[in-house]
């Protein structure tokens, strides 16, 4: 198996209902490793950067304003295949569509407000890392 590296963030939703030791919990307990962590308040100029992927999507708005709405969380996770492992742990987008026991199977509260985001693929990882921990060197 291939240790790899992820991004996870806890979105405003989850923080606002103080659900970040939870979701840390499971995350570790899904065999992943937090290395980096910190709370953050995004700007509407760093949502609108991060998520410039979906500029053209119907949602990219409120997707930007909800993400600017509360603190967040953004976490380096590392593990084995710790891409598809996050992912299997937070479930599928739609929390209906989620299996039980998945973060946003759990937590979620709509498909906007659904608790947490998790890299897609190594490079997009890379990336989304590079955005919010470019200032500082993550030891494994």
């Amino acid at each position: 198996m291939a240790v790899e590296r992820t991004l996870s963030i806890i979105k405003p939703d989850a923080t606002r209902r103080n659900l970040t030791g939870e979701i840390n919990a499971r995350l570790e307990k899904g065999g992943l490793r937090i290395v980096a962590q910190k709370r953050i308040r995004m700007t509407r100029q760093m949502a609108e950067k991060f998520y410039e992927v979906h500029a053209e999507r119907a949602f990219y708005d409120d997707l930007c304003t909800f993400m600017t709405s509360g603190p967040v969380v953004v976490q380096v996770l590392e593990g084995d295949n710790a891409i598809a492992r996050n992912r299997e742990v937070m479930g599928a987008t739609n929390p209906a569509n989620a299996a039980a026991g998945t973060i946003r199977r759990d937590f979620a509260e709509s498909i906007e407000a659904n608790s947490c985001h998790g890299s897609d693929a190594p490079e997009t990882a890379e990336r989304e890392i590079a955005f919010f921990f470019s200032e500082i060197e993550i030891v494994g």
